[in-house]
């Protein structure tokens, strides 16, 4: 349970739950930075090895043995898009009434072996799952094929009070991270994969510094490419202009020290930092793989293809330079369907109908 698009928006809800009555545990593989928030909720926290490090059937049987002796769970959500297969297949094995799948992605990360094995286990969702969740309608197709209308949109929410912006915050944190308060900063928050390519968003930002010298970009996250990362940095002589923050856990104050979000990703679901940073007033300029559905009508988002680094560069420039109130309201975000607090109410009223204890 690290800061990630589905992991953010589970926190979210949980946090904006009535744990009186509903109460969430976590089946996980490793130590995340959410665990003792969790626990100080009254959530319980089980691990078991993954897949890559035990293989398919050692994998199998501790999922089948975690579901044996944890049989009380009347809902089980499970949120590895085409992985979930297996989940719930061993899930339904131990007579759990409520099995859901939630998309969350457009496409599965990997060579042709893993994409080919995820596909295989992801055959199980049809006859496995009994509900069908999806972060967009992008999200349900890709996953769900023939079943995506039969796909609730559980839209990517966010407190929307946090992300306000404040032009004291926004100092505050430009000083504590050592920045000119009048530099132009580009920002992005994304775990260090494939995915989210880092490597054109710094080749792109390399171009922007030819005609704005004392630009910085701050890359906020981690992940299994960060040395390829710092070596790209490197080999771009960017090494005083570009910052990598690690995983945060202040991503509403950090968002507030940038002038504009940029996310040339490959392929995404509904990005929950998208919605963040517009919530925050900020431009964002992203790939037009990305769905429309992430577009909060605002005149802040900016699709672009990533064949034409020239055209993101202008863009950069072009959306940096305008002014901007920097204001979006909550209303908008509720209109829209992004206010977690009118999500987690709705989520609520669907376990309880679903009843039990949800995992």
């Amino acid at each position: 349970m690290n800061r990630g698009g589905a992991e953010t928006l589970i926190m979210n809800l949980y946090r904006n739950m009535d744990r009186s009555k509903i109460q969430f545990d976590f089946l996980t593989c490793k130590e995340g930075v959410f665990d003792s928030e969790i626990m100080e909720m009254g959530g319980q926290i089980h691990r078991i090895p993954y897949i890559t490090e035990v293989g398919h059937v050692a994998y199998l049987k501790q999922l089948n043995q975690f579901f044996e002796e944890n049989a009380g769970y009347t809902i089980v959500h499970s949120h590895m898009d085409k992985m979930s297969g297996l989940v719930l297949r061993a899930a339904e094995k131990a007579n759990i009434s409520v099995r859901i799948a939630h998309s969350h992605n457009t496409q599965s990360e990997g060579g042709l072996a893993s994409k080919v094995y995820k596909w295989y286990v992801g055959t199980n969702i049809k006859s496995s799952a009994t509900h069908l969740f999806a972060c967009s309608k992008a999200a349900a197709q890709w996953l769900f094929k023939e079943q995506s209308n039969e796909t609730f949109i559980l839209k990517n929410g966010i407190e929307c009070n946090k992300f306000k912006f404040s032009s004291n915050v926004r100092n505050q944190i430009r000083e504590e991270l050592k920045l000119d308060k009048n530099s132009l900063i580009i920002g992005h928050v994304g775990r260090f994969n494939h995915q989210k390519n880092h490597l054109f968003l710094l080749e792109v930002f390399s171009q922007l510094t030819k005609t704005i010298p004392d630009a910085k970009l701050l890359l906020a996250g981690g992940g299994i490419l960060q040395s390829n990362i710092e070596e790209k940095i490197k080999e771009l002589h960017l090494e005083e202009k570009v910052k990598i923050l690690g995983v945060r856990e202040d991503i509403h104050l950090l968002l507030q020290a940038f002038d504009a979000f940029v996310f040339p990703s490959f392929h995404e679901g509904l990005p929950v930092t998208l919605i963040e940073a517009q919530g925050a007033g900020l431009p964002c300029i992203i790939s037009d793989v990305i769905t429309k559905e992430v577009d909060m009508g605002v005149g802040l988002v900016q699709y672009l293809p990533l064949n034409d680094k020239n055209e993101w560069v202008k863009t950069m420039l072009k959306v940096t330079s305008s002014s901007s109130s920097r204001k979006v309201s909550e209303e908008r975000l509720s209109q829209k369907g992004y206010n977690v607090r009118k999500t987690a109410e709705f989520i609520q009223k669907s376990y309880m109908e679903m009843g039990g204890t949800v995992s």
